[in-house]
């Protein structure tokens, strides 16, 4: 995993976010040439939105995504952004998607933050810094 911050204008920021949602009724329903179709679709939207991807795996019943998402624009809207694009040209591509399915995609998602150090160690930087800051003071 690339440990690299990215920038904006305003924003230095490393978000890191496992994603996985699923097919309506989790129907085994991604299989190829739709799997490899829906891989493209994400990859087109990096640069619109502004996320990498790093890794992706497109399962029968579910898809793992994980990205690089500026927190400008939040997690959230980029997940919206993907299953409403991708629904979109594959129900479009692949019309037995609309026979088999009401919509393609599930409301739901898991989104999990993941970072190249513990949540302890954020703790114990963060708690340490007052004491950092009184040292140099003294120096």
């Amino acid at each position: 995993m690339r440990d690299i911050y990215r920038r904006t204008e305003t924003t230095v920021y490393s978000c890191k976010y496992h994603i996985v949602f699923c097919p309506k009724y989790r129907r085994k329903v991604l299989r190829e040439p739709i799997a490899e179709r829906f891989k493209e679709l994400v990859l087109s939207l990096q640069e619109q939105y502004n996320f990498i991807v790093i890794e992706m795996e497109v399962m029968p019943d579910h898809v793992h995504l994980l990205l690089d998402i500026d927190p400008t624009v939040g997690v959230n809207k980029i997940v919206s952004k993907i299953k409403g694009f991708t629904a979109h040209y594959l129900t479009r591509e692949f019309p037995e998607l609309k026979r088999k399915l009401p919509t393609l995609w599930t409301r739901s998602k898991f989104i999990a933050t993941v970072g190249s150090v513990s949540l302890e160690v954020v703790k114990q930087y963060i708690q340490e810094q007052k004491s950092n800051e009184q040292r140099r003071k003294k120096s």
